[in-house]
């Protein structure tokens, strides 16, 4: 299966392919496609565990039901996919809010946009449903509705877009916790692991991200592609990452802005952290700025990259280049080195009082709370030894990705059998 995965993901960046060829996002193959309302009355129910596709057809909001308990937190991501080839500005993308029945809002309307260099992507952003002793709203069992509109709805132009959205349901903890975001932590920046790079193609969604470990992992990238890689963190641990683009091999005057990103989205496919750089022919990195170590009390600090390291389970890792490298510097495809560090011993969890839905998706590494991801094998295998790279460790990352995959299966067996519209 991993000799499969790597010769089909190498073949999506074959020397060759134009911008206007990249790959394009790999949607969930298991997603239930289900039409956006322009109203609440006719919104289609979400159930946690299920992943959807669907679109976003123009510059109306579109509207997505929940029937939520009045014990657990609720989590809805939604990745929009723009044409490939579309005109967009830096501001262009989408915002994401769930709220209740009376139009409260449960969350602040979170973003994604294009940036910079308007560069079509998958862009990913997610609304909450949380029960929080310190707010009055949204603590009730009942009818919730998740709300997606374009970031610039004065700047559609009537093309749809794709979307992806992933609900996901946290239960609550099974003795009272803390309630303040741990304090000091270390946010020295790590250096990036050094050594030979292990071949990795990276995937071309959330569902088909590579699984990678600490090391260095290498890839091919052509302008306009975007590639996911995914990693396991455990409870206690912080995740680094450092992206390079090799260098054309010629010169060039030119020079493209944020050419190159990386971005870290937690297990809910929430945004953590990013970072670009530009480029202008020669060799250039992007490195994340340090993140907390993984707590559940994390979620009650206010800064995002603090907020969003509330989970442990797989952490994703998302590299983008823009599809005017292609423009300037020519189709590639270009070699691409992801750097990925995971500090830290991996401790007990919180203890939470019952699943998550999907099961297992906050356990990698974790004991005391759901289990799953083949987290604790996995981390078992990451941890061994020190390895960083390697055969060992590509085993051990195989093991783990063919139990979630056996984990996954049962889940949508299980949504099988209880319709949720």
């Amino acid at each position: 299966m991993g000799a499969v995965t790597l010769c089909a993901a190498a073949a999506l960046a074959a020397p060759g392919a134009r911008a206007a060829d990249a790959p394009a996002y790999a949607f969930a193959a298991d997603a239930r496609a289900v039409p956006g309302a322009t109203g609440t009355a006719d919104a289609v129910r979400l159930a946690p565990g299920t992943t959807y596709r669907s679109t976003l057809s123009d510059a109306a909001r579109t509207y997505y039901r929940l029937e939520l308990d009045g014990a657990s937190n609720t989590y809805v991501s939604v990745t929009a996919v723009p044409r490939s080839g579309a005109a967009l500005d830096a501001g262009d993308g989408i915002r994401v809010s769930v709220q209740d029945a009376d139009g409260l809002s449960c969350s602040s309307f979170d973003s994604a946009t294009v940036g910079a260099t308007g560069s079509p992507r998958p862009l990913t952003a997610w609304g909450a449903r949380e029960i929080d002793a310190g707010r009055s709203l949204c603590r009730t069992a009942g009818t919730y509705y998740v709300v997606v509109e374009r970031a610039r709805p004065e700047s559609a132009s009537g093309q749809p877009w794709d979307l992806e959205l992933a609900p996901v349901s946290e239960p609550p903890l099974a003795r009272p916790g803390a309630t303040r975001a741990p304090g000091a932590w270390d946010s020295a920046t790590p250096a990036p692991p050094t050594g030979e790079a292990v071949d990795r193609p990276g995937g071309a969604g959330f569902a088909t991200a590579a699984p990678v470990g600490p090391g260095a992992w290498r890839g091919r990238i052509v302008p306009g592609q975007t590639l996911f890689y995914r990693v396991p963190v455990g409870w206690g641990q912080q995740p680094d990452a450092t992206v390079e683009i090799g260098s054309t091999g010629g010169r060039s005057a030119d020079y493209v802005g944020a050419a190159l990103s990386l971005t870290l989205h937690n297990p809910v496919r929430a945004e953590v952290e990013s970072a670009q750089t530009g480029y202008g022919g020669t060799q250039k990195s992007a490195a994340l700025a340090p993140v907390p170590p993984v707590a559940h009390a994390n979620r009650y600090a206010v800064s995002a990259p603090v907020n969003g390291m509330r989970f442990a389970g797989s952490y994703y890792l998302v590299v983008h280049l823009a599809a005017q490298v292609g423009e300037e510097f020519g189709d590639g495809p270009y070699g691409v080195v992801l750097r990925v560090g995971v500090r830290g011993t991996a401790r007990s969890g919180p203890g939470y009082a019952g699943e998550s839905v999907p099961r297992g998706i906050f356990g990698a590494g974790a004991s005391g709370g759901t289990g799953g991801h083949g987290g604790d094998l996995g981390l078992r295998v990451l941890a061994a030894g020190g390895i960083g790279a390697g055969s060992a460790l590509l085993l051990g990352l195989a093991v783990w990705t063919v139990t979630a995959r056996r984990r996954d299966a049962a889940q949508i067996r299980a949504n099988a059998q209880n319709p949720t519209a």
